[in-house]
């Protein structure tokens, strides 16, 4: 979807890190984790919402749900859940994960990789529990920092715009708006936290031609985090 090679190149580990991503959910499946679908997809087994548990206070749950979805344009069709903090933070990071960003200090990590079924269209999350507001905060902004360094690209590689910060009852989140190298929408990422919760969501993709869905993605995301 990009139009320079450099573009490609960096969305390339997102596919290489994808596909670990499915791996570890697979390795998941055989303790009884795994990969799980979308709530509401049609498949031959039952389908459930992702409900594994990652330690005290938070697992999937704490991730983005199907329901929260739609309201964005989005028709999700499967999730893969990993509870290691293992899963790329996003584009911008390359393959630095949640874990060796904590040094693996959080009390406790959660991650999903969505599928939706828009070609080209995937979001991915990764969270953690900071024990502290403190500790969460000054994670936060480390998460802020990373994805800021990504706003100034050379011309005709893609780019994140400018951070919007928002406030909702569960919490705080700024989120960007993510361009290819000729300016078009494509997707976005945002940096939340909750209390001593925080995290950072990454979509890849185009659900419509206004940015702004990111805000009521960031919002989702905020809210299914909390406590």
């Amino acid at each position: 979807m990009f139009d320079n090679q450099a573009a490609r190149g960096k969305f390339a580990r997102r596919g290489r890190i994808a596909g670990v991503a499915a791996s570890v959910g697979a390795a998941l499946m055989a303790v009884g984790i795994g990969a799980l679908p979308a709530a509401g997809a049609d498949t031959s087994s039952a389908s459930r919402p992702a409900t594994a548990l990652a330690g005290p206070g938070l697992g999937s749950a704490a991730l983005m749900q199907s329901d929260d979805f739609f309201q964005q344009g989005l028709a999700p069709v499967g999730a893969t859940v990993d509870l290691t903090g293992k899963q790329a933070l996003s584009a911008c990071s390359g393959e630095e994960t949640m874990r060796e960003l904590t040094k693996g200090k959080a009390a406790a990590y959660a991650d999903v990789t969505w599928t939706f079924d828009t070609k080209g269209t995937s979001l991915t999350e990764s969270v953690a529990d900071g024990s502290t507001d403190a500790s969460a905060a000054s994670y936060e902004k480390q998460l802020d920092k990373l994805v800021r360094g990504c706003q100034d690209e050379p011309r005709g590689h893609w780019y994140y715009g400018k951070g919007h910060a928002i406030t909702v009852k569960a919490g705080e989140g700024r989120w960007y708006p993510a361009f290819t190298g000729d300016g078009m929408v494509a997707g976005g990422v945002a940096v939340i936290r909750s209390g001593h919760r925080f995290g950072i969501v990454e979509l890849t993709g185009q659900p419509s031609d206004d940015p702004g869905y990111m805000e009521g993605i960031t919002a989702a995301a905020v809210n299914r985090l909390a406590d």
